[in-house]
C-alpha cells in the first residue's frame, strides 16, 4: 500500500464531503487507541476545524495519558484542533442507579459496556450539533464489515467513517506517516468499555492479524473444513461472529406494507 497516497485521498474525500455538506469542521471522540488517532490527524490535514473529545468513564490511566499526548502533538501540528474533556463516570453511574437491577452478570457487563458507547455518542452528537461538525467514525475495516467489533449506535454512530475501507494493519501503516505517536502505536488494541485490562484480542480470541486473514480467506469463499489447526480455529471465530452480528452491518430492516393493505 501506498501509504502517502492513501492519507492524501483519504484527506481530500473528506474535505470535499464536508465543503459539499456544508459543515464547519469534525468532532472526533479520542480513546488514546490507534483508530481514534489515525483518525483524528486525517480531520486534521483537511485544514478544517477539529474538535477532540475525550470522554473517560472509569478510563485506564493509560489510555488517558495515550490520548493525552495525542492530542497535545495535534494541537502542535495544527492551528485548527480544539479539544475538551467530559467525565462521563458520573453520568454512567447515575444510569445504573436508575435502570432495574438484573442478577444474570455477564448479560449486565456487556449490556453496560455497550451503555458507555452511547453516552458517548450522544456526547460527540451534542458536540456536533452545538458547532454544526460532522461526527467522524474511528471503526477499520475488520471491525466495521469483518467482525462487527462496534457498538450499534455507540461507536457505530457517526455521520462519516474515513479508515472504514482500511484493515487494522493499512491504519497501522499509515499512522507513521500521519506522526502518531509511537506510545499508541505500540499499544495494544481495547475498546476500554470493561473498565479492565482486556484487550481486544483476549474479547474476540483471535488477533486482528488473524482476523485479516479469515476476512480474505472468506472473501475467497472459503469454508472452515478447508482449514484444520489454528487456522481452524480462527476462521471459526470470524464466520461466527461475523453471522452473529450481521445486524450491525446491514440496513435497518424496514417492515413493507402491501399497498393493497393501505386502500
Amino acid at each position: 500500500m501506498n501509504a502517502e497516497r492513501v492519507v492524501d485521498f483519504i484527506v481530500d474525500w473528506l474535505k470535499d464531503y464536508a465543503t459539499n455538506a456544508k459543515v464547519n469542521g469534525f468532532v472526533v471522540g479520542i480513546s488514546g487507541g490507534i483508530d481514534s488517532a489515525v483518525t483524528s490527524s486525517l480531520c486534521a490535514k483537511t485544514g478544517f476545524p477539529v474538535l477532540c473529545v475525550e470522554m473517560p468513564i472509569h478510563q485506564g490511566k493509560n489510555q488517558i495519558v495515550r490520548g493525552k499526548e495525542h492530542i497535545t502533538q495535534l494541537k502542535a501540528r495544527f492551528n485548527a484542533v480544539n479539544s475538551l474533556e467530559v467525565n462521563l463516570t458520573s453520568t454512567f453511574e447515575d444510569f445504573k442507579t436508575v435502570v432495574p437491577k438484573v442478577e444474570n452478570s455477564a448479560t449486565v457487563n456487556l449490556s453496560l459496556a455497550n451503555t458507555r458507547a452511547r453516552l458517548r455518542m450522544t456526547t460527540l452528537y451534542y458536540f456536533a450539533g452545538l458547532h454544526g461538525y460532522l461526527v467522524a467514525g474511528t471503526g477499520n475495516k475488520v471491525e466495521d464489515f469483518g467482525v462487527g467489533f462496534f457498538t450499534k449506535y455507540g461507536d457505530g454512530g457517526v455521520d462519516l467513517s474515513p479508515i472504514a475501507d482500511l484493515m487494522k494493519s493499512e491504519v497501522y501503516e499509515i499512522a507513521k506517516v500521519l506522526k502518531v505517536p509511537n506510545s499508541i502505536i505500540k499499544a495494544q488494541p481495547t475498546d476500554g468499555l470493561f473498565g479492565d485490562s482486556r484487550t481486544d484480542e483476549d474479547q474476540i480470541g483471535a488477533s486482528y492479524n488473524e482476523l485479516e486473514w479469515a476476512m480474505d480467506q472468506d472473501e475467497l469463499g472459503k469454508e472452515i473444513s478447508n482449514f484444520e489447526g489454528r487456522e481452524k480455529e480462527v476462521f471459526t471465530i470470524y464466520k461466527q461472529r461475523n453471522r452473529a452480528n450481521m445486524h450491525k452491518m446491514n440496513p435497518i430492516p424496514v417492515c413493507k406494507i402491501p399497498s393493497k393493505l393501505k386502500i
